[in-house]
């Protein structure tokens, strides 16, 4: 095997009276296979630092807890084996994540600088990975604070008693038709806050309670992000800490509430033969590389804050094992109340007692059903309580549909729900502040005039991300955070992810990084790290990227969406036609464009 092409290397910066070469010691020799040392000017002294640990800590928590952990994890948890879910996903974490993550924190804590400024010390041909990381960045963060801007709307609505969302709206004494076929929860959330056409063709006026919402909360990053990690570090001893209050109260409501029990079971159930499955797989892995933010350079840019002393070793088992508890506690609290919304919408026998439908068991209505269900003149389905759990159990539908309708049903609904959406407020916003960091902080760290004016570059990427974020908040909006979500980020997060694993671990040297790790920390690493990045990561972020890829080429792309008509969500397709949407002419009646999958 030939050995990889040389490129230029410039040290790490060291602070006070270090210089490079007391780091790096003869890896950087004349004729060896791996990259150059040139010299390279220190950092300056002058660059921001956190003001404690407590700070990076919170900082570095709130950035990798986020809306995925409350509403994406649960769900495909409970879909793909419950239990024997957990297990792969605590084993691809423990391979790939932890110790791609831990090369993270130690590149940027080393080199102390930004995304950029980290690929272009190990080589100037590599600044092109920095680049990625912020415009990936740009792209999450715009559409991330239409939810953000979503909770805010919800947020706004919850005081009131009773809830808007609790029961269907009159127009003359008679109920709303859209609202009387599905579901007040429903209805609010697709008709009241979104107001959103058939499909994406049709993209409608703005919505203007959601623009006011969407500018609301792009001023409030703004106003956290506006001297950096100063005022964003203080911020996030509120907004990562409070989501946890939230979650230990509505643990402790769920588990006491009538069919939490039930909840739980169905969603720790184990099913080991999806192991085998290669969707599953990919899932777990996607979802580990999202929950702990790789690829997106905020990761880097929070840990070149720290002092070089650090342990950031021990920093990334504490950050993935937080994150991990989190999800694990978010899961329990969904699915308790899940558990308790599937339970109170079974249909029960009218020949039974309705008056006290708890004389009834499940188990023995359900056998009734099959045996005489389909004899009588009256319309009752079968009671299948994994099915109910399953509706809206995703995304957006958990939080603003299934979760809102078991809140309606609580004592005290308007308490728990301003609770509620409060705490997804925080979640995002403690997100946000990380994402824009990773925007940010390579900026001002490779052009001097953006750093000279840092509170500009603030101001403007916060006036350009809302501009850009009014797409959003069309009445199609909906469908453009989908599409964005499913196709815009992971494909490219997932490349950079590969390059910096690739470039670290081979065109600079894993054994060469892990002696940088020694002269910083006063220790060596494993030497099982070597092994993880340059074989058991990197091929792993291959085969996540070729499924990927494989997933994308054979099947088209799809977004959910409410058919008005039919009052139900329909899925469907996107033709693409060279730059523009095609509208097919066989598109099913009512559905106003798409093409109906």
């Amino acid at each position: 095997m030939p050995p990889p092409p040389q490129m230029e290397k410039q040290p790490l910066p060291l602070e006070g009276a270090e210089v490079a070469a007391s780091l790096l010691g003869a890896n950087g020799a004349a004729g060896s296979s791996e990259l150059p040392v040139t010299s390279y000017p220190s950092e300056p002294p002058a660059r921001d630092g956190w003001n404690s640990k407590v700070e990076y800590f919170l900082a570095q928590v709130g950035f990798s807890v986020g809306l995925g952990n409350v509403w994406r994890f649960p769900y495909l948890c409970h879909q793909n084996g419950g239990g024997a879910f957990l297990l792969l996903y605590v084993l691809l974490m423990l391979l790939v994540g932890i110790p791609l993550f831990f090369l993270e924190l130690a590149a940027g804590q080393s080199i102390r600088q930004g995304s950029i400024g980290v690929w272009k010390h190990i080589s100037p041909k590599l600044c092109g990975i920095g680049y990625s990381s912020c415009v990936v960045c740009f792209y999450v963060a715009v559409y991330y604070n239409v939810i953000i801007s979503w909770s805010l709307f919800y947020l706004g609505n919850s005081f009131q008693s009773p809830l808007p969302w609790e029961q269907c709206p009159e127009q003359g004494n008679i109920t709303v038709a859209e609202c009387a076929a599905s579901a007040p929860t429903t209805f609010f959330w697709y008709r009241t806050a979104l107001d959103v056409t058939d499909s994406i063709e049709e993209t409608g006026q703005l919505n203007l309670s959601l623009t006011c919402c969407l500018l609301a909360a792009w001023t409030v990053v703004c106003l956290g992000m506006f001297k950096g990690i100063k005022t964003s570090a203080k911020v996030m001893y509120f907004s990562s800490i409070f989501p946890y209050v939230v979650l230990l109260c509505f643990l402790v409501r769920g588990l006491l509430l009538d069919g939490a029990r039930e909840g739980i079971v169905h969603m720790f159930y184990p099913k080991l033969e999806i192991w085998g499955s290669v969707q599953v797989w990919r899932q777990a892995a996607t979802q580990v590389f999202f929950a702990l933010g790789l690829g997106f350079g905020s990761v880097i840019a929070y840990s070149s804050y720290n002092p070089r002393s650090n342990n950031c070793h021990r920093d990334a088992f504490t950050v993935s094992f937080i994150n991990f508890l989190t999800s694990l506690l978010a899961t329990l609290v969904v699915f308790s109340v899940l558990g308790f919304r599937a339970k109170n919408t079974e249909r029960w026998v009218p020949s039974f007692n309705v008056s006290e439908p708890g004389s009834v068991g499940l188990a023995e209505y359900r056998s009734w059903f099959h045996a005489h269900g389909a004899r009588g003149p009256w319309n009752l389905t079968d009671c299948d309580l994994e099915k109910e759990m399953q509706k809206g159990a995703q995304g957006t539908g958990l939080a603003f549909i299934a979760f809102t309708e078991a809140m309606s049903l609580l004592p005290g609904s308007p308490f728990w729900s301003a609770l509620f959406f409060l705490m997804l407020l925080n979640l995002g916003l403690s997100t946000m502040f990380g994402t824009m960091e990773g925007i940010l902080a390579p900026l001002a760290d490779s052009f001097k005039v953006l750093a000279r004016n840092k509170t500009k570059l603030t101001v403007g990427g916060s006036v350009l991300g809302f501009l850009i974020g009014l797409l959003f908040t069309q009445r199609c909006g909906n469908y453009f955070v989908s599409m964005f979500d499913d196709y815009t980020a992971t494909l490219p997060l997932i490349m950079v992810v590969v390059c910096e694993t690739f470039s670290v671990s081979w065109l600079y040297g894993a054994d060469r990084f892990l002696d940088d790790i020694e002269g910083m920390l006063g220790w060596r690493p494993s030497v099982v790290y070597k092994y993880l990045w340059k074989y058991v990561g990197l091929l792993a972020m291959l085969g996540l990227l070729g499924a990927s890829l494989i997933r994308m080429v054979l099947q088209r792309p799809t977004y959910l969406a409410w058919s008005q008509e039919k009052v139900e969500v329909v899925v469907r397709c996107i033709e693409w036609r060279w730059w523009r949407w095609r509208r097919r002419s066989d598109v099913l009646s009512g559905g106003g464009g798409g093409l109906m999958c």
